[in-house]
């Protein structure tokens, strides 16, 4: 749900959550290569937690290797629609 009153407001903050998502689909891929897993069988969502919490802390080092260590379970065949938003 967008937040903002004016349709230029509104279009920024959608341009900001679309580079925070390539953000964190580029630390996902990078991780990925270093550890030599498949980008796709990691979990978004444990990522932007890890993202998160490291860089209040300014720890970003072993950023990558948490990162590669949590992996998606194997799922075969299963389909996941998108969800509609508000």
């Amino acid at each position: 749900m967008l937040s903002c009153q004016t349709p230029q407001m509104n279009d920024k903050q959608l341009w900001v959550h679309l580079l925070a998502y390539n953000m964190v689909r580029l630390l996902m891929a990078q991780a990925a290569s270093k550890a030599g897993v498949d980008p796709r069988g990691l979990s978004f969502k444990h990522t932007v937690q890890l993202w998160t919490e490291w860089t209040t802390r300014g720890l970003c080092q072993r950023l990558s290797v948490l990162i590669a260590q949590s992996k998606v379970g194997h799922r075969p065949g299963r389909i996941e629609p998108r969800m509609r938003k508000r």
